[in-house]
């Protein structure tokens, strides 16, 4: 194995919708009626997630199962219905709902009001897509790309919203499509800032690595993101959610490893990833 240089991508790890959540889970713990869950993951990092049970946050799968209690909505944010389906029954509820997401749904229920036909930018099944479109009403759709349009859109009014993890390549593209075929297009960019700042650090990290790692949970749809975004550039790029998946094959006859992370990856499991490339390349 050859010695190399570790480069870590300028913006990487936490954001501050995601520190903000767990500063909120954490108070919550202390001062908040028990037993406190999390509705879902908080977060989507299988590490953080075991932190926060040794704390003394459970989780909870889904609102049907908590009963009593604290409920802390995750930073994805639920459908509007669950909020009040857990009030209802007495639940308390803590809303740690990151604010672009926030601003998504938001913007998805004015556009409803307003008359359009909403399309979200996004993955179907995603939590926080599911969340967005509760608000966007029952006849929205969600697309993850000009190839999923329905033809039936011609002439209409139509209003996107997007998935804060999307990437403004995707909105662009979807956008394109979209003006020549409606009638009126109203269009959100509500992609996160620090989704967009950490994406293009990654792929300028990328250009001059000759293998990338990318760190944070499989189940996180940035730190997807960004695995598909420097594959692009450098198709040596590995996701991986610890230090113990590294495998040295990936290492050999390199000169600049970069890594980066998902904003819902600690910095302490990027520390981690840096520390076990330099006792291999050392």
């Amino acid at each position: 194995m050859s010695r190399f240089r570790v480069v870590v991508a300028s913006e990487a790890g936490f954001c501050w919708g995601v520190e903000r959540a767990l500063e909120i889970a954490r108070e919550a713990v202390l001062t908040a009626q028990a037993p406190v869950d999390t509705l879902g993951p908080l977060i989507h990092n299988p590490g953080v997630t075991l932190e926060l049970a040794e704390q003394g946050i459970g989780l909870s799968p889904d609102e049907a199962g908590k009963t009593a209690g604290t409920a802390i909505i995750r930073s994805h944010g639920v459908p509007r219905e669950v909020i009040e389906s857990l009030e209802g029954r007495g639940v308390a509820v803590i809303d740690a709902t990151c604010s672009f997401v926030k601003s998504a749904q938001t913007k998805a229920a004015r556009l409803r009001e307003q008359g359009y036909q909403v399309v979200v930018l996004g993955e179907p099944d995603h939590p926080e897509v599911l969340g967005i479109r509760s608000y966007a009403g029952p006849d929205s759709m969600t697309v993850q790309g000009p190839e999923d349009l329905p033809e039936d859109l011609d002439g209409r009014r139509v209003g996107v919203v997007v998935q804060t993890t999307q990437s403004p390549a995707r909105l662009a593209a979807l956008t394109a499509a979209l003006a020549p075929r409606v009638r009126e297009l109203r269009v959100y960019n509500t992609i996160c800032s620090a989704t967009e700042r950490r994406q293009e650090a990654a792929i300028a990290m990328a250009v001059e690595a000759d293998t990338v790692l990318v760190v944070g949970g499989r189940a996180s749809a940035n730190t997807a993101r960004l695995a598909e975004l420097c594959a692009q550039v450098q198709p040596r790029t590995y996701h991986i959610e610890s230090a113990d998946e590294i495998d040295p094959g990936w290492l050999d006859l390199v000169e600049v490893v970069g890594v980066t992370a998902g904003a819902s990856t600690p910095a302490v499991q990027i520390e981690r990833v840096v520390e076990r490339l330099r006792e291999l390349g050392s």
